[in-house]
């Protein structure tokens, strides 16, 4: 909300092409600035509309959870056909009592403002539920246990009362609703040409971590997908490439990325640091395709940038939260890289305020290079 106030702008119109659960969004809505959009993942996409949701009528909301509640307790669970996974995060009396929930979200389901807050209380306590290591955002871990677990009831009932009083607390709001569209951030298409003020957001850093995977314990509750196979036709096409599971070797010719006209201004760097990769990946283990996935995921920014250019006025600000990574050791200079891209595509100057050291943390790191994480402003 400081950087909003910080924009020199009273008003501005502001953009999140990788909107993800909406938090730029709910911060812009807050202040009554008009906001818009964009997120690819279609789940996570779905879970930000529901959060946009927030302002509407509470008691609708409270009386459909209720609703759905009573109308659990008369239906009986199916568990038999929930994908392998599912089997492992909960045992049977677990999964039965969110079983008849999602089916009793199903029969009554309208497409309302009320039910898709529902649908969000629902998915929001799976993780709480499970027995097994379910942090949130992270991967599942079926061989690790929790010490404490919520029962589902319990659960559904306390994230109703959390929702209820957020809602409540928005009620005075005035201002403009925030738009979302799901959509690719290397095109952003609906977001009008010279809309854009203000573009506040926090892309996917080239540091392997996989997005299509995030939400596959949900996914996989709620059915739309029956196992880790399906990330790949269903989610991965749509996100940018940052994790090398995106980018398997039959299906990246790398010379043609890197003789890619946006990746221009990077090329001779960028060619020497894919092909340090290259050579040490055929001595590890995993021979992960570090080397195809920090091309694409320049590539895929590079573009990010000429969509952006299109949207943002003159003069706009951009101040994008990422954060540098290192690769089998191999250090990628993230921000100056994306600065210079930034500038190739229309911009007029970029520069990089430090939040915090990374890579510090843990003890076991495979390497030792001093990694960064901040804010990359941009002038346009």
């Amino acid at each position: 909300m400081k950087t909003i106030q910080a924009s020199g702008i009273s008003r501005p119109h502001v953009l999140d092409p990788f909107a993800g659960s909406a938090t730029t969004l709910l911060a812009a809505e807050s202040l009554g600035v008009k906001s818009m959009g964009v997120e690819a993942h279609p789940f996570i996409a779905r879970i930000a509309e529901a959060k946009l949701a927030w302002r509407s009528d509470p008691e609708a909301y409270l009386s459909a959870a209720k609703t759905l509640r009573r109308r659990s307790l008369h239906i009986a669970p199916e568990t038999h056909s929930y994908p392998p996974l599912i089997h492992k995060c909960y045992d049977d009396a677990t999964l039965g009592k969110l079983d008849v929930l999602r089916q009793a979200l199903e029969d009554i389901y309208d497409g309302s403002d009320a039910l898709k807050l529902v649908w969000l209380t629902l998915v929001s306590i799976l993780r709480q539920v499970s027995p097994v290591g379910t942090a949130q955002w992270q991967y599942v871990l079926p061989k690790k246990q929790k010490r404490q677990v919520v029962e589902v009831y319990e659960a559904f009932d306390h994230c109703c009362e959390i929702f209820y009083h957020d809602m409540l607390s928005g009620q005075h709001l005035r201002g403009p609703r925030s738009s979302l569209i799901t959509g690719d951030a290397r095109r952003c298409r609906g977001i009008p040409d010279n809309w854009a003020d203000l573009v506040i957001t926090s892309p996917p850093y080239p540091n392997n971590y996989d997005y299509a995977d995030a939400t596959r314990l949900e996914m996989s509750f709620m059915k739309e997908i029956n196992g880790w196979g399906d990330l790949q036709q269903k989610i991965r096409p749509h996100l940018v490439r940052s994790c090398s599971q995106h980018v398997p070797e039959s299906a990246v010719d790398l010379d043609e990325i890197l003789q890619a006209e946006e990746l221009r201004p990077i090329h001779e760097d960028l060619s020497r640091v894919c092909r340090e990769l290259g050579e040490i990946r055929q001595s590890r283990g995993g021979k992960k395709t570090y080397h195809l996935m920090v091309a694409c995921y320049f590539h895929d920014l590079a573009r990010v940038w000429q969509a952006l250019r299109r949207c943002c006025k003159t003069p706009s600000r951009l101040c994008f939260v990422i954060g540098d990574s290192a690769p089998y050791g191999v250090y990628v200079p993230v921000m100056p890289w994306l600065g210079t891209l930034a500038i190739a595509a229309g911009f007029k100057s970029y520069g990089f305020e430090k939040t915090r050291d990374r890579n510090v943390k843990w003890k076991n790191r495979k390497h030792r290079v001093p990694l960064q994480e901040g804010r990359l402003w941009l002038e346009g």
